[in-house]
């Protein structure tokens, strides 16, 4: 039902930018405490009616940096529960 920005993210903010329905924030405003940008789950619609493939991934410099996360239900019937473990890159 999301995506996830990891730990290799190199804060540039192209992800921010691109986000259709403001589901990102950077780690100054992450609600977790972290300092990581993050996703909200509940906002992030994978792009699905705005984008071919979710525009943060699209947008972003650094290889496997945005993964599928949030198992469960999905906005995107063409990925599978087992991509959704916080490891699959959303861009391979």
């Amino acid at each position: 039902m999301a995506v996830k920005i990891t730990d290799i993210c190199i804060a540039c903010g192209s992800c921010i930018d691109e986000c259709p329905v403001s589901a990102i924030v950077d780690d100054d405003s992450n609600p977790t405490g972290e300092g990581t940008y993050y996703v909200y789950p509940d906002k992030c619609v994978e792009c699905v009616g705005h984008n071919e493939q979710p525009a943060c991934a699209s947008a972003c410099p650094t290889d496997g940096c945005i993964v599928w996360s949030e198992p469960g239900k999905s906005f995107r019937d063409n990925i599978t529960s087992d991509l959704r473990d916080g490891t699959h890159p959303v861009m391979p």
